[in-house]
């Protein structure tokens, strides 16, 4: 009789482990992904995924899409400086621009500088960095912190690049996008083929869609009869109340008005950004299709994002340097099955500086420097999180391209403030719930005073808790603004 108590309560506790692991409980204890895949597009506005209901009603981005609706969408992803080489020097180091001092395309990294793939090696991590660099003088160089290494000098070109795989330069034919996920795909293959058993972050770095954009072949003429939506503040009417440097600069290089000093007209440009997108998008989805195929896609986390946003005629400005919505807030995607609900939308901000501190814990490893991100692996997890919504934002003016001032921000879940250093013109303050479209500058209006100077006040704050009471003046370069070089 005792005896088979005992068996039955042994029983009933099986049941309930049982249960416990395979039933609803189960499907809440969500287990991390140990690789991580990170995908960093240029110049991709946020909006512009065919999953969003501001985009063209005629741009495809399948891929993306599967992203969205397999994972989930950070729906505010921002960056602390919207220009490439700050806003890659903040990705890998976690850090505002301010500190690791890479604060325009041509400053070289400084000696002693720390990207966080290190650290995922010290972790015994195998890491490997494809495509873009665009840090430092001689830029296309093996970096610390990478296994494997395939890169290019500045820029790059979208048709027949010269690469630098593991420091051997050669050209290679085709497509530039593809050539790159052509290597991502290849080193993955190989290190599953070698070393299975050891965890791997790849960082797969487009030169797309960085203008002057050039689509593949295949996508050449694809949106050549779709309308083009133009903003409505475009319009010159619709900016009055800018500063100075705004109005001024649509007749510049960066304005709709003389596009490049003339040499480009805005629907075509416009249509060839959309265009490039395309095999960017065709990239993401070789990759997911791999993990899938590999059976890796429930041991990996992938994350896709963009350098900086792009104006298309917002405001009458095109590119990006600015604190506009347009400029600092960035496409952001992650896909890890099993792991992110699908179809989730992340609400918080998330930031550059965040990414390094959130794949180091994903890891389980440590920096021994100092970041001024943090990680929202919580956010991933579809946990609630407590820490301020606010987001700090810089840009240092340069002497390639002066026609754009150096420019402070803040901006929480509702309003913006935007100040401009060393000039004299008018700061900007904006009810982005009220005025998504940036349409109506607060600044002078007296039942706002108080908030600006709240915010203003905040600002000069996280700028000195943060070592940001300086300015990083760099040695002026042989470039000016009426020379083409656009970047």
């Amino acid at each position: 009789m005792r005896h088979s108590a005992i068996e039955h309560g042994l029983a009933l506790l099986l049941a309930a482990a049982f249960v416990l692991t395979t039933g609803p409980v189960a499907a809440q204890r969500k287990v991390p992904p140990r690789n991580v895949v990170f995908i960093l597009s240029d110049d991709h506005r946020y909006d512009f995924m065919g999953f969003m209901d501001d985009a063209p009603e005629w741009l495809e981005t399948p891929a993306l899409d599967r992203m969205a609706e397999g994972g989930a969408h950070v729906e505010n992803a921002f960056v602390t400086t919207s220009l490439c080489s700050p806003s890659r020097g903040s990705i890998l180091t976690g850090q505002y621009a301010h500190r690791h001092e890479i604060v325009d395309n041509t400053s070289p990294i400084p000696e002693g500088t720390r990207f966080f793939p290190e650290f995922l090696q010290d972790a015994g991590y195998r890491t490997a960095y494809v495509g873009k660099w665009h840090m430092g003088e001689v830029d296309d160089a093996p970096q610390p912190g990478f296994d494997h290494w395939v890169s290019f000098q500045g820029q790059g070109a979208y048709y027949d690049p010269v690469l630098n795989v593991n420091g051997k330069r050669a050209r290679e034919k085709g497509y530039t996008t593809d050539l790159l996920t052509e290597h991502a795909l290849d080193w993955l293959k190989q290190h599953q083929a070698r070393e299975p058993d050891t965890p791997f972050f790849l960082y797969l770095s487009h030169k797309a869609v960085h203008a002057e954009f050039s689509p593949a072949q295949r996508h050449q003429g694809r949106y050549k009869d779709q309308p083009i939506p133009y903003p409505p503040t475009m319009a010159e009417s619709e900016n009055r109340d800018k500063p100075d440097w705004v109005r001024a600069q649509r007749n510049s290089w960066h304005g709709v008005d003389y596009m490049y000093h003339g040499d480009m007209e805005f629907d075509g440009f416009y249509r060839a950004y959309t265009e490039t997108l395309l095999a960017l998008d065709e990239s993401v989805g070789q990759v997911l299709d791999y993990l899938e195929e590999a059976g890796l896609a429930e041991s990996t986390l992938v994350v896709y994002m963009g350098d900086n946003g792009f104006l298309l005629g917002e405001h009458g400005l095109i590119d990006k340097r600015n604190a506009y919505e347009e400029s600092m807030r960035v496409p952001m995607l992650a896909w890890a099955p099993g792991f992110i609900e699908p179809g989730s939308t992340i609400e918080p901000m998330v930031r550059n500086i965040d990414i390094a501190p959130t794949i180091l814990e994903l890891a389980n490893a440590r920096s021994p420097v100092a970041m001024d991100g943090r990680s929202v692996l919580p956010l991933l997890r579809g946990e609630p999180v407590s820490w301020p919504l606010e987001m700090l934002y810089e840009y240092y003016w340069e002497d390639a391209f002066p026609h754009t001032p150096t420019v402070f921000a803040l901006r929480d879940q509702r309003y913006k403030y935007v100040y401009y250093h060393g000039v004299w013109d008018s700061d900007e303050l904006y009810d982005l719930e009220a005025d998504p479209e940036e349409r109506s500058n607060l600044i002078r209006d007296p039942e706002r005073q108080a908030r600006a100077a709240a915010m203003k006040d905040r600002m000069w704050n996280l700028l000195q808790e943060t070592d940001g009471m300086r300015i990083p003046l760099k040695r002026a370069g042989k470039w000016r603004a009426d020379q083409r070089r656009p970047e």
